[in-house]
């Protein structure tokens, strides 16, 4: 390096280029890419699309699913009203803990406002895991009975719900 004088210019830098130059081109639209891909009607926004891939088998040589045949009606709201009845729950059971009885409207409004939209994602839960139990049938039994179990549990559970909002009804 060479030494400067108090007030001297600083010599000149050689202008750095960078490292790597432009392209002339533009990428490819993701929209663009994807258009050709996303054809099928069941699409819907944000779905991961995997019905292209091979159904994995376990180590016992079974698949691990079996594909849904028919979808239910209403398999894309099916979190949105679970969601309704979880929140209406949460209060009427936290207003039960906290001493409030059947007949206050604490705990009337949000049984009668979350139960519609619950028994409707039961129903609907019920329904899917049915119509498993006659796919597995013939490929594992012991995974259907497992299925028929949980639609009897969620019987049990809807038949829980009607008894507690006959209960806030009739308080």
């Amino acid at each position: 390096m060479s030494e400067q004088r108090p007030g001297a210019q600083p010599e000149p830098v050689e202008a750095k280029r960078p490292l790597a130059e432009p392209l002339d081109e533009e990428a490819p639209d993701a929209a663009d890419l994807l258009r050709g891909v996303l054809q099928d009607e069941r699409y819907e926004p944000g779905m991961i699309i995997l019905d292209r891939q091979e159904v994995p088998l376990a180590d016992d040589g079974l698949p691990a699913y079996v594909a849904e045949e028919a979808p239910t009606p209403l398999r894309g709201a099916y979190i949105y009203l679970s969601v309704i009845g979880f929140f209406c729950g949460t209060i009427v059971i936290s207003a039960l803990n906290l001493g409030a009885s059947w007949s206050d409207p604490i705990v009337k409004i949000p049984v009668l406002i979350g139960a519609l939209p619950l028994f409707i994602a039961m129903g609907e839960a019920g329904l899917r895991i049915a119509r498993s139990v006659p796919a597995w049938w013939p490929i594992n039994r012991g995974r259907a009975l497992f299925r028929a179990g949980w639609v009897l549990t969620i019987a049990t559970l809807a038949l829980i719900l009607a008894l507690a909002v006959r209960a806030a009804l009739f308080a």
